[in-house]
């Protein structure tokens, strides 16, 4: 079998510790082309993988015989480069959030439909180990009937971990369109649907500047949330956690509490209300911190979708809903009243 011809368009921080090396770790993969408009930095990344290097992306399409495509570009590029490779007859795994509108979300799928090709959205919190077991657990009546929930994803932002530091993309609004809620809560957004099973109907949020200077774009954000059957809680999406990332989620049920990520020893902890507890041994979460875990797992599953002709996880219909409700929180926020979704 013949390997698939991948390409990276966008060759930042995220490209660097995860899409490259996952492709390059994938037996099946060949890294056929990288693409930054930072010449220093594609040429540096083409190097390092044997491959080729382009500063222009139409051109590496049309050049190119590429089967597979990585966009790990700024949010306001996503779309557009999306649906230009898809029209070539790439697969496309496009970095989250998949857009900055529920139209050009609706293009990209429409795009993808129409050629016949896999558009998989990057949201690597499904694949994590606690988060896939507790799916379990949940859907097996383990913690039965679920009350409420809270959320979190936060770090000292990407003036810390992007590879333009403090004069990175994700500070500028044009580019960026919007901040922590993008960067880390539409993980937490999708990562809660996946979770419960069914999804948010009704949003209310607290978007804020107020940790990083110099920016147009949120980095604190706090949004409440409501389930079409009824469940509440809360997710909250910082750059201003300063010492340590919390990545977070806790499930409260009529059996059992859930906690995800949340014990510094075990991914999951379970404590029924029978005052058992039980401490779930599991792989760790990826992580921006030093010796956070690398493998994510999406490059694998897009990989396999596309040699196996199956459905990714998290196709472009499903990332335009989680997608919908950080659009919905800003809705909120400019209305100052909850905002319920179109189902």
């Amino acid at each position: 079998m013949s390997k698939l011809r991948a390409a990276v368009i966008g060759c930042g921080s995220i490209a660097k510790h995860r899409h490259l090396i996952e492709y390059d770790n994938n037996p099946n993969v060949e890294i056929a082309a990288v693409c930054d408009i930072n010449a220093a930095r594609v040429q540096d990344t083409a190097q390092r993988y044997r491959t080729k290097a382009y500063t222009n992306y139409e051109k590496l399409l049309k050049n190119e015989n590429i089967d597979a495509v990585s966009v790990c570009l700024p949010n306001y590029l996503h779309a557009s480069v999306s649906v230009a490779a898809l029209n070539v007859g790439c697969h496309v795994l496009c970095e989250k959030p998949m857009a900055t509108s529920s139209e050009e979300a609706e293009e990209m799928i429409r795009v993808a439909s129409i050629n016949n090709k896999k558009l998989m959205i990057g949201h690597n919190q499904r694949f994590v180990s606690s988060h896939k077991k507790a799916r379990k657990l949940i859907e097996q009546g383990e913690v039965g009937k679920i009350y409420s929930f809270r959320t979190t994803f936060g770090h000292d932002g990407p003036d810390n971990w992007s590879a333009d530091g403090t004069n990175s993309w994700f500070f500028n609004k044009d580019h960026a369109f919007i901040g922590a809620m993008g960067d880390l809560g539409v993980h937490k957004a999708d990562l809660l649907r996946y979770l419960l099973g069914e999804e948010i109907i009704e949003v209310g949020a607290f978007v804020e500047t107020s940790a990083k200077k110099n920016t147009d774009v949120d980095d604190n954000a706090v949004l409440i949330l409501k389930t079409e059957s009824g469940i509440i809680g809360t997710l909250a999406a910082s750059w201003a956690y300063i010492a340590k990332e919390d990545n977070s989620t806790i499930i409260y049920g009529e059996n059992a509490i859930l906690r995800l990520e949340d014990d510094p020893d075990y991914p999951l902890v379970v404590q029924y209300n029978n005052g058992e507890t039980v401490n779930y041994e599991l792989g760790g979460i990826q992580s921006n911190e030093e010796g956070g875990q690398t493998t994510s797992h999406v490059i694998d599953h897009f990989v396999e979708s596309i040699l196996h002709d199956r459905k990714p996880l998290i196709d472009g219909e499903e990332g335009k809903k989680s997608l919908e409700i950080i659009l919905s929180a800003l809705k909120s926020v400019k209305t100052k009243r909850i905002f319920q979704m179109e189902q």
